[in-house]
């Protein structure tokens, strides 16, 4: 009952904030960013213990597989992309919120596809490797995409402006980032308690193990990443059309920005469990956020030094340490003889 209480406050908080904090809308559908991109990195690194730096990779993929799949519908694209310039493009409202949803799915899928290819190959790593190896991947895919004339290369891509006026356009990307990110929470909810979810702590524990038992590891780790790839690209879409205009290397495939945020995020509320990327990516976003309007030119060191924080004092995150230190809040109970601690019957 407790928890569907608090399921209900959260939904309506939710649906409030943009009105309720209007000259905070974009910060807002950032957070839901956030929490999204936490949430697909804890699949994989938290869950099933490949910390990969190159989910950033799919974020950049989704934003130009759903820019180029929405100008497609309506023009040539090399020609839209033009760095001459010169053309009038026009889309109705019509064409706009096809190509935006059309984009959507087609970036997920894609960068679904994109996560098994990669994965054939990089999940051969394991441990720094793994994660140097992706890391890797997202910066030549930067580089690539940069020379790519026919996406625009350099100069990126600029996409039609929402056909509504700013304040209308804030609220409608907001809860398209928040319906994105209930979704991928209550999907994840439910493939953590299933038989699938279990494998991915198999894996986490003892792969050879739980490959010597019979688990195909190598299919459950293609498919996990699969599917933090599909949620990741349908973001990177949503912010395609949110930003209007992105670019490859500052934007898309911004390995160290996002995406280092995104882990930092996830260590902060902490691995492995289900609140804890929501509850990191909140805390780092207030903090990101409050560091970039107070602590104008010492945010970055502002940031780093919350990262060895939370590396030092904190390895469990968050949860973990409100857990060691309130466990009655989380339903357990203390075995004051043999200092265990035990759930609450």
């Amino acid at each position: 009952m407790n928890k569907i209480i608090l399921y209900a406050i959260l939904l309506i908080a939710t649906a409030l904030a943009p009105f309720l904090f209007p000259a905070y809308g974009t910060q807002l559908a950032t957070l839901w960013l956030m929490v999204i991109v936490a949430l697909t990195w804890d699949i994989t690194g938290g869950q099933m213990g490949y910390n990969s730096l190159g989910n950033i990779f799919f974020y950049g993929t989704g934003m130009y597989v759903a820019a180029v799949v929405a100008i497609a519908m309506v023009h040539s694209v090399s020609d839209y992309t033009d760095a001459s310039g010169g053309g009038t493009f026009q889309f109705t409202d019509a064409q706009y919120f096809t190509g935006l949803f059309v984009g959507m799915i087609a970036a997920g899928l894609f960068c679904s596809v994109c996560a098994v290819v990669i994965g054939f190959i990089t999940f051969g790593l394991r441990g720094p490797y793994f994660a140097i190896g992706t890391l890797g991947v997202a910066i030549a895919a930067g580089e690539l995409v940069s020379n790519w004339d026919w996406v625009g290369g350099g100069q990126g891509i600029a996409l039609p402006v929402y056909p509504g006026d700013l304040d209308t356009g804030k609220v409608f990307f907001y809860f398209l980032f928040a319906a994105t990110g209930i979704a991928l929470f209550v999907f994840v909810k439910w493939l953590y308690g299933t038989r699938f979810g279990l494998a991915l702590n198999a894996i986490r524990d003892d792969e050879d193990k739980a490959e010597g038992m019979g688990l195909h590891t190598m299919r459950t780790k293609l498919t996990a990443w699969a599917l933090a790839a599909f949620f990741v690209g349908i973001a990177g879409a949503i912010s395609a059309f949110q930003l209007i205009h992105f670019e490859p290397l500052e934007t898309a495939y911004q390995t160290i920005n996002l995406g280092i945020f995104m882990v930092v995020c996830v260590l902060l509320g902490g691995k492995g469990t289900l609140w804890g990327p929501v509850v990191g990516a909140v805390a780092f976003h207030l903090f990101k956020e409050v560091t970039w309007n107070y602590f104008l030119g010492w945010q970055w060191v502002a940031l780093g030094a919350l990262i060895v924080i939370t590396v030092v004092y904190f390895q469990d995150g968050l949860l973990g340490w409100l857990q060691r230190m309130r466990p009655e809040w989380f339903g357990l109970t203390v075995d004051k003889s043999g200092g265990k601690t035990e759930a609450a019957q």
